[in-house]
């Protein structure tokens, strides 16, 4: 069985025109046409209903693209166990990052993984968002790394790292001496009540980082100015030690920032504000030997 024509039906449905999936699949117009005839006559029945050039899956074709991407997933998985049996030093991974985060993450994990590796070709695909529903939607892509997500029934996790979200202030900041130490606080302390009327720059409410700011502030009920927001927790750090407001920012970011001073970081809320990096997987999914190996390096290095 040509497994892979089903990714003829499949890109069908993505684009619903067949002129768009044939310039995906880099075969001609009519070819695909002719495929899409031939397997509704062996089917008895059609996958797709014409509105001009738009096709939209019947209830038929959607039943048949529930299978097709099993019988991917099945073939995907035989061809990454028979690399592994063949040879422990070959094969492919393909990896969703957010975005900023694979700056700080490749260049440890990288090195240790391709010196242990140097026949497997790794592929990162930097995400600004989303990232969770791309693994779902993407079958190429092995695993992903992303924030804490509401956990989906298709997908296994494992967790990274418990990281810390730090109050950053430039170091000359009226406040940056206004830190006290607590016993359970890995960091100087800083009461969020002190920077009600402080300007803050701000991650967008769907990302992470955004969500635990809002979070924050309803805690405290504080409303401070926010005159900038940047998707670029790096961009955020930056515009703060400048002056420009205060930021919220994970602790691994501040790590592997090149500052011209050091800036003034504070644990907040009670004990300090932390989120999960995970990494994720198609629950079932066969996992090379190499894939479960860069799991592991990347819990021991980030």
């Amino acid at each position: 069985m040509d497994v892979q024509k089903f990714n003829y039906i499949l890109c069908i449905a993505k684009h619903q025109n067949l002129t768009k999936a044939a310039r995906e699949l880099y075969i001609s117009q009519p070819t695909l046409s002719k495929y899409l005839q031939k397997l509704e006559r062996e089917l008895d029945g059609k996958l797709f209903s014409r509105s001009g050039n738009c096709y939209t899956p019947t209830y038929l074709g959607r039943r048949y693209m529930n299978y097709a991407k099993k019988m991917l997933e099945l073939s995907q998985d035989w061809e990454k166990e028979l690399s592994d049996l063949n040879s422990f030093k070959e094969g492919e991974l393909n990896i969703a990052f957010p975005l900023m985060r694979s700056s700080c993450m490749i260049p440890k994990i990288l090195p240790i993984f391709h010196e242990k590796y140097p026949g497997v070709k790794v592929n990162f695909l930097e995400e600004t968002y989303a990232i969770q529903e791309r693994l779902l939607l993407d079958d190429q892509l092995d695993f992903a790394i992303f924030n804490e997500a509401g956990p989906h029934p298709k997908l296994t996790y494992e967790t990274l790292l418990n990281e810390e979200i730090l109050l950053l202030l430039a170091p000359d900041h009226p406040l940056a001496k206004c830190g006290i130490k607590r016993e359970n606080c890995k960091h100087l302390w800083m009461d969020m009540k002190l920077l009600e009327k402080e300007p803050f720059i701000l991650n967008f409410p769907d990302q992470t980082t955004g969500k635990k700011e809002i979070e924050l502030f309803e805690k405290y009920e504080i409303n401070p100015p926010v005159p900038f927001h940047s998707r670029n927790p790096q961009a955020c750090a930056l515009l703060s030690q400048q002056g420009l407001g205060a930021c919220l920012i994970p602790e691994t970011y501040v790590k592997n920032m090149h500052f011209e001073q050091k800036p003034a970081c504070f644990s907040v809320g009670d004990g300090g504000v932390f989120s999960t990096l995970t990494i994720a997987y198609r629950k079932g999914a066969y996992l090379p030997s190499y894939a479960r190996d860069f799991i592991k390096i990347a819990q021991e290095n980030v």
